[in-house]
C-alpha cells in the first residue's frame, strides 16, 4: 500500500490539468495513464508514407485561441499555426470561399455575392457574432435564458434559410459535434461559433499532442505513470503491475466508458467517428489553408484540411497530407474502411480531378469515443459537478463542454474542489 496524497486516474487533457493545478497550490499527486503516452483523446502518430514521415492527429482537431482555458498554456512554445478565417463551401460543382469579412475585409464583396446563402443569411451571421460577443465571459452563453434547443431548432428560429443550414451549418457544425442531423446542444454552438470569431483556429507546428505534452512537462518528474491501467478504486487505487494506493482524493479523469466502470455506473452516450488521412507528391489542389465544407447532398467529404498547408511540418517536404472526416451517421460508421475509401474518393475525384487516384491512404481512423452526447439538455446547467462524492472527484470534457476548453476546465475545477475540500 502506497500512500498518496491524490490520486488522479488519467493522462488526459482534463487529468493534466487538474495535476498542474495541484501542483501549484504545493500538493503531490500522482497521475496513472493506462496508454503509452498522455494525451487522451489528443495523441498525434508518425506513420512513415511517401516520402518520410507525416504526423496524424487522432481525429481532426483543431485548438481555438480563443477559449477561456487557453490561459493555462504557453501559446508561444506551441507554435501554433492558424486557419485563414472562414471556410471554403463546395456545392453545385464550385468552390465557394465564405471568408470572415472582419479579419479579411477584402473578402466583403465576394462573401455577399456567393451563392451559399442569401444576403439575409449573412446579415443573421453578423447579428449571431454581435449577440454572442456581447459578454466578456464565453461561458455566460451557457446561462443564457429561455429553453437550450438543438442546433438545428436553433437556426431555424434565427431565421436562417434552409439551404444555408444544409451547405454550411451542417457540415461545420455536424463536423464539430459529430452530430449530422445538428441535434448538439445550440448553446455548444454558440460557445465554438463565438470563440471561432473572436481568435484563431489552430493546431501546434507539431501536432495537437503538443498540447498536453507541454501540460505534462509543467510536472515533477516522475509524476506521471505511463501503461498503468487501474483496475479499481475501492478499496484503494489498484493497478495492474499490483500496486495499490491510498489516497485522501481520487479524480477520474478518464473518458466516461471507463469513469463509468470504476464506479460502477451506467455509461453515458458517446459518439464515433471516422477520418480518412490522404499523402501525395506536391502542393494540394486548394493551396490556401481554410476548411473545406462538402455543401452537396449527403456532405459525404465533411470537412477537408490539408494539414500540410496549415503546418509544413505534417509532411515531408515536397508533399501534402489532407485530412478528410465524413459524416458521424450510422451508415458511414459501418461502412469497412476499404468502402468509406472508395466512396470519399469518388467525392474528391469529383473536385480534384483523377490526381485523386493516386493519393496513398495513409490511415483510416475509427475513434470509438470521440466525443460525448451533447444533446439537450446538456448545458442547461451551467456545470457538471466535480465533486461526486466523499474523496471521489470527476473531470473531463463530459462533465463541460465538449470540447479542450471544457477537458482543460473541468481539471482546474476538480483540482478546487480538491483544494477546498483537503488540507496538504
Amino acid at each position: 500500500m502506497v500512500n498518496a496524497d491524490v490520486v488522479i486516474v488519467g493522462a488526459g487533457l482534463a487529468g493534466l490539468s487538474c495535476a498542474r493545478a495541484l501542483v501549484r497550490a504545493g500538493r503531490t499527486p500522482i497521475v496513472l495513464e493506462a496508454s503509452d503516452d498522455v494525451g487522451g483523446r489528443v495523441r498525434t502518430d508518425r506513420v512513415n508514407g511517401p516520402g518520410g514521415e507525416y504526423l496524424l492527429d487522432r481525429g481532426f482537431q483543431v485548438f481555438l485561441t480563443a477559449y477561456p482555458e487557453a490561459a493555462q498554456l504557453d501559446l508561444p512554445s506551441l507554435e501554433l499555426r492558424p486557419f485563414e478565417p472562414g471556410a471554403i463551401v463546395r456545392f453545385n460543382g464550385k468552390f465557394h470561399a465564405l471568408m470572415d469579412p472582419l479579419r479579411r475585409p477584402g473578402s466583403i464583396l465576394d462573401g455577399a455575392l456567393s451563392r451559399v446563402g442569401t444576403l439575409s443569411d449573412k446579415f443573421k451571421v453578423g447579428l449571431m457574432r454581435t449577440r454572442l460577443q456581447a459578454s466578456s465571459d464565453p461561458r455566460a452563453i451557457f446561462e443564457a435564458p429561455g429553453p437550450e434547443l438543438t442546433i438545428a431548432q436553433a437556426l431555424i428560429e434565427r431565421g436562417f434559410s434552409p439551404a444555408f443550414i444544409d451547405r454550411f451549418f451542417t457540415p461545420f457544425f455536424g463536423g464539430i459535434t459529430f452530430a449530422p442531423d445538428l441535434s448538439a446542444s445550440s448553446r455548444m454552438m454558440d460557445f465554438v461559433f463565438r470563440c471561432f470569431a473572436s481568435g484563431d483556429a489552430t493546431v501546434p507546428r507539431l501536432g495537437m499532442q503538443q498540447i498536453p505534452r507541454q501540460l505534462a512537462a509543467s510536472l515533477p518528474p516522475g509524476m506521471v505513470s505511463v501503461n498503468t491501467p487501474v483496475t479499481s478504486i475501492a478499496p484503494g487505487v489498484v493497478t495492474t503491475p499490483g500496486a495499490k494506493y491510498h489516497a485522501r482524493a481520487i479524480v477520474l479523469a478518464c473518458e466516461g466508458f471507463e469513469a463509468s466502470r470504476l464506479r460502477a455506473r451506467p455509461p453515458a452516450r458517446w459518439l464515433s467517428s471516422r477520418t480518412l488521412w490522404y499523402a501525395f507528391d506536391g502542393e494540394p489542389p486548394i493551396v490556401e489553408p481554410p476548411l473545406i465544407l462538402d455543401g452537396d447532398e449527403g456532405h459525404l467529404a465533411q470537412n477537408v484540411a490539408c494539414m500540410s498547408s496549415v503546418s509544413r511540418a505534417y509532411a515531408p517536404s515536397g508533399h501534402s497530407l489532407l485530412c478528410v472526416t465524413p459524416p458521424a451517421s450510422p451508415e458511414i460508421l459501418a461502412l469497412p474502411d476499404a468502402a468509406l475509401d472508395a466512396r470519399v474518393r469518388s467525392r474528391l475525384t469529383e473536385w480534384f480531378g483523377d490526381r485523386v487516384s493516386a493519393w496513398t491512404l495513409l490511415r483510416a481512423q475509427r475513434i470509438k469515443s470521440a466525443l460525448p452526447d451533447q444533446s439537450p439538455p446538456w448545458l442547461t446547467k451551467r456545470e457538471l459537478p466535480a465533486r461526486a462524492e466523499a474523496g471521489l472527484y470527476l473531470a473531463g470534457d463530459h462533465r463541460d463542454t465538449a470540447s479542450i476548453d471544457g477537458a482543460l476546465h473541468s481539471g482546474r475545477r476538480a483540482a478546487e474542489a480538491i483544494l477546498t475540500d483537503t488540507k496538504p
